[in-house]
């Protein structure tokens, strides 16, 4: 009989065990140089598990003597790069590879390699893993760390111990050890995960890229950093803190109601660690118990959800394989935690126009801003098909609701009736109050907010003095200035050598303009402007320190000359306001990429007729 270990019965006792108990007597123990090279490299890193691996070679050698047992050490000792990658499994492969070439048993404690192993055609003999230090398989050191209102557990080499304690919404960082971690403590807990994830029948390696493995261990998601990813080793644990159900929520009945009526697009939303995920399984949990087949697509598979909902991950790297299966299986709901890429939102959609219920999580700062994050990703008009729920979540309470719908009128703030057009209406929840508009303006998509404070110009003001200028800015050479005076007109001033080209033959060209934006454009000169020279307010223009200057705008850039400051940083000024520092060039000149906020701000002063002055930084 010939026998293959790996590095997991090695470590655990176990070869020396069979052979003790008579299951390996007289048997070939042939013993993979990449075991003793992974072993030699765990010990010398400190941790305890070479040591023991190392103990249990020499009792293996001890049996060899006492004719007990064939020992051999077999294979070629792996290069530096192969020991580089041993988290991707590269060593795991060279063993397997070993015992496959020997046709000999495979002996494994490792649940993966054992899978692996029999799907290669080898003759494996696996034996759960033996508990270390008398614990169970899979308990970790770091679990030590938690406490009820641990949400989380930092560990740094080089730094002290933190972990993240509270309530959903009030949680603080906090110090919780003396000293800082070492190296060698770090890499210590990074090997234990690893072991015990790959042991256990509670945990999976979610993820492992060079540098970086993300362990799924019961409740716990745990990130593992090594160099070069970072530059330091370095584990991050987290744990949900709360678990709840849809009662636990402001508007529960009126989600429960709308959640069940028929399938549903909704998108739950809100900053990192507000509870959206909670959220979303309190929503799981209610759809189970109301006969829904829910699944999940994660990355990483962190929901915490009962044994009724199948959490699926990328099939083959690809959600939207992943997607095609689940289209098979037909579920009622998804969740899709969390939709982040445009490759993700496509899925979404897809998705949910195929019939399937779709409940999306994504990072947003405002509740609007996760439904504009579809605008590009999705054809406009199909976006309340995809998404007609928006929830907003904050320190783990609903703090809004929108719902989301189409209609084909005029948008808020115009009259003309020929400017009628699909409009996707966002309504509070709670009081049907819209408060954003979405549709094309001018071939461009705009989110317009409809709720504005006394005194400001609305979205559609903002928006529309933007669109004049862009298009007589297309025609006009020279600067432009923007006046609304009303809904639906506006007083567009240029230079006198520009109001031929800006009018058109027979005023064609502005009347072009009109139409497509409808609104009314009174076009005059600066000179025509009320107060003109008067400077602001119409009083005059305080004279600023510096050199004035006589910027240029070029097809792509801002030019702003500068006379005897090459190389030299200096402070670029609009009637002595700050707008911005640089550095002159060579050719004594400050150049601005057009199209930049800064470049906008400067034109916005050239139109005013507002004196730009250079100041030495």
């Amino acid at each position: 009989m010939n026998v293959v270990p790996d590095t997991s019965v090695v470590v655990d006792g176990r070869v020396s065990a069979r052979v003790e108990s008579g299951e390996f007597a007289g048997a070939t123990i042939s013993v993979p140089e990449p075991v003793v090279a992974e072993l030699e490299a765990q010990a010398n890193g400190g941790r305890e598990t070479g040591w023991d691996g190392l103990e249990e070679l020499q009792r293996l050698a001890g049996l060899a003597d006492d004719g007990e047992i064939e020992l051999a050490y077999v294979g070629e000792r792996p290069d530096a790069v192969q020991r580089g990658t041993a988290t991707e499994g590269e060593i795991d492969a060279l063993i397997r590879a070993i015992a496959a070439d020997l046709d000999a048993t495979f002996f494994t404690s490792d649940v993966v390699q054992s899978e692996v192993a029999e799907a290669k055609g080898i003759d494996v003999d696996y034996v759960n893993p033996e508990p270390r230090d008398g614990q169970d398989v899979g308990e970790l050191a770091i679990q030590r760390l938690f406490d009820d209102s641990t949400m989380s557990v930092h560990l740094r080499a080089g730094a002290v111990p933190k972990a993240k304690r509270g309530e959903i919404g009030d949680m603080h960082y906090e110090a919780i050890g003396d000293d800082p971690s070492t190296d060698e403590e770090v890499k210590e807990q990074i090997q234990e995960i690893v072991e015990a994830a790959k042991q256990s029948n509670e945990g999976f390696v979610e993820l492992s890229e060079p540098g970086m493995t993300i362990v799924q261990f019961r409740d716990y998601r745990i990130a593992l950093a090594e160099p070069p990813f970072s530059d330091g080793y370095e584990v991050t644990a987290v744990r949900p803190v709360a678990k709840t159900d849809l009662d636990d929520y402001e508007f529960a009945d009126e989600l429960r109601q709308r959640l069940l009526e028929r399938q549903r697009g909704v998108l739950i939303s809100g900053s990192p660690g507000a509870g959206k995920s909670t959220f979303a399984q309190a929503v799981a949990e209610f759809l189970i118990d109301n006969d829904f087949a829910v699944k999940t697509m994660e990355k990483p598979r962190d929901l915490q959800v009962g044994p009724d909902v199948t959490q699926y991950t990328e099939l083959g790297g690809d959600m939207a394989l992943t997607a095609d299966s689940l289209l098979m299986v037909r579920p009622d709901y998804t969740i899709y935690d969390e939709v982040r890429k445009t490759e993700d939102f496509e899925v979404f959609a897809d998705m949910r126009l195929a019939g399937v219920g779709m409940i999306g999580v994504v990072h947003a700062t405002r509740a609007i801003d996760a439904l504009q994050r579809l605008v590009g990703r999705v054809e406009l008009g199909m976006i309340p098909q995809v998404v007609d729920t928006v929830v907003y979540i904050e320190a783990g309470e609903i703090a809004k609701v929108y719902d989301v719908q189409t209609q084909v009128k005029v948008p808020e703030g115009l009259t003309e009736e020929d400017l009628a057009r699909p409009v996707i209406t966002i309504e509070d929840f709670e009081t049907g109050r819209p408060e954003y508009e979405i549709y094309t303006f001018n071939r461009q998509v705009v989110t317009v907010p409809l709720t504005e404070e006394s005194g400001q110009d609305t979205g559609v003001d903002r928006i529309a003095r933007q669109e004049i200028e862009r298009e007589i800015r297309s025609i006009a050479r020279g600067h432009v200035d923007v006046e609304l005076q009303g809904k639906n007109s506006a007083v567009v001033y240029v230079e006198q050598g520009d109001i031929s080209s800006v009018i058109g033959k027979g005023g064609g060209r502005i009347q072009d303009v009109e139409n497509r934006l409808g609104i009314d454009i009174d076009v005059r000169t600066f000179d025509e402007r009320p107060n003109a020279g008067g400077g602001v307010g119409g009083g005059a223009t305080p004279e600023p320190d510096g050199q004035v200057v006589q910027p240029e705008v070029s097809s792509r850039h801002v030019i702003v000359p500068v006379d005897g400051h090459a190389g030299e940083t200096v402070e670029v000024q609009a009637d002595g306001e700050y707008l911005f520092t640089a550095t002159v060039g060579r050719g004594g000149e400050v150049r601005v990429s057009r199209g930049s906020a800064i470049a906008e701000e400067l034109e916005r002063a050239i139109d005013r007729r507002q004196q730009i002055t250079v100041v030495p930084a």
